[in-house]
């Protein structure tokens, strides 16, 4: 028995694809190595915020499965990769779970399927990585079997767009390949674009995020020097944002995290080395982006002097650990370099974060908000989660430091 898709890797990116294939009719069945992820499916659970309980059910009840057992992707009339592509301890790119998933579907991969990569990566990983795997076993690429590429554009916590209704960018090893990939996305998707190839959808990926990247990093350090000369930032960024033209606004914020933002400029910076070239622009982002944290606890610090209070000894509670508001994912969060860097200068530092819970690391959170408000000498309002009431805030906290301009009152000291 043949299935429409199998989708590798069912985690943010994997589930919400698997939803949107499930809702247009498509038989859809997951493959993943994790126990934990198989088990929450069948129990009709969700890990990933983006997809409720009852949708779930919901594919559950369509006929959505998820197995750690390969055979089920030699059912796959389509296969998706939607494995993680994260940096190795040295920072570089990692594609162990690229190279890992594509081997296990060689193993398994039939005439006549169509494989496309979602994962993000640089320009040839497709052709040069994936492709020579899949090829191993004497398929052929194009003739034997169709490859393509198509850049995941998740945005976890957006209620705006999803799946169905952000342009899908596709491209694939040939233009027939491509062909089939546009069909398949096209039964799920409003609007198809077609890449020249695959490597011009891997660098469009790449130039989406280091575009955001990049403007972040310029209002960090404008608002480092805003800090400086004693400007508020927040008023400056409203208003060039009046401007109809010619200015998109971003705001200044603790250092970038997630799974994409602060990870997708490195690879792109990596394959410029390798390629012998440099990209000034996007390295200065990054030298600018990863001292973020620094300048927020250099602001602590002030704060605490301009009390008369030395930062040692001084007890510290951070709102909002995860990486966004109203998202519970913490990879790459800025608050957690923040908060190890307050220990480490003596700081008592505790945590609050209603979505994200307990992050191993920091150890166990503070549960009684009031209370732990009450006792600090500074509060920092990292990530402005919905749960969070900005007024009961300001009204306990002793000494708020607000990281992301929401809290409003002149009061309130801000990033």
């Amino acid at each position: 028995m043949s299935v429409d898709l199998v989708v590798v890797g069912v985690g943010y990116v994997g589930l919400p694809l698997a939803e949107a294939a499930c809702g247009a009719g498509l038989s859809v069945a997951g493959y993943d190595t994790s126990p934990r992820v198989a088990a929450a499916v069948a129990e009709g659970r969700s890990h990933v915020p983006d997809v409720t309980a009852s949708r779930l059910r919901a594919m559950r009840a369509s006929g959505f499965t998820v197995t750690a057992d390969p055979e089920v992707l030699g059912t796959a009339e389509t296969i998706v990769l939607c494995v993680p592509t994260g940096l190795d301890p040295a920072g570089g790119p990692d594609l162990a779970a690229v190279r890992s998933a594509a081997e296990t579907v060689a193993e398994h991969l039939r005439p006549g399927t169509l494989v496309v990569l979602e994962s993000t990566s640089f320009p040839g990983t497709t052709d040069e990585i994936v492709r020579p795997i899949l090829e191993k076993y004497g398929l052929t690429a194009g003739e034997d079997f169709a490859l393509a590429y198509s850049p995941e554009r998740v945005d976890p916590g957006n209620r705006r767009f999803g799946v169905r209704n952000t342009p899908k960018v596709i491209s694939g090893h040939t233009p027939l390949c491509a062909k089939y990939c546009a069909a398949f996305y096209g039964r799920f998707v409003d609007t198809v674009v077609v890449a020249r190839g695959t490597r011009e959808a891997e660098m469009a990926k790449l130039l989406e995020n280091t575009y955001r990247y990049v403007n972040i990093a310029l209002v960090n350090e404008i608002s480092i020097f805003c800090d400086r000369i004693g400007v508020d930032v927040w008023d400056v960024v409203h208003c060039a944002a009046t401007k109809p033209f010619g200015f998109m606004p971003f705001v200044p914020g603790p250092g970038v995290g997630g799974h994409c933002i602060p990870v997708d400029p490195k690879y792109l910076l990596d394959k410029a080395d390798r390629e012998g070239t440099s990209l000034g622009v996007v390295h200065a982002a990054r030298l600018v982006d990863d001292r973020m944290p620094e300048h927020v606890v250099d602001r602590v610090t002030r704060l605490l002097a301009g009390q008369r209070k030395a930062l040692r000894g001084a007890k510290v509670l951070l709102l909002g650990v995860a990486y966004k508001a109203d998202v519970p994912d913490t990879r790459e969060s800025a608050a957690i370099r923040i908060a190890v860097r307050l220990r480490a200068l003596g700081a008592d530092v505790s945590y609050h974060d209603p979505v994200a819970g307990a992050v191993p690391e920091l150890g166990p959170p503070a549960a009684d908000l009031d209370e732990v408000l009450l006792a600090a000498d500074v509060t920092v309002l990292l990530v402005a989660h919905r749960a969070y009431d900005l007024s009961r805030l300001t009204s306990t906290a002793r000494l708020l430091f607000d990281v992301t301009g929401q809290v409003p009152g002149e009061e309130v000291v801000r990033l």
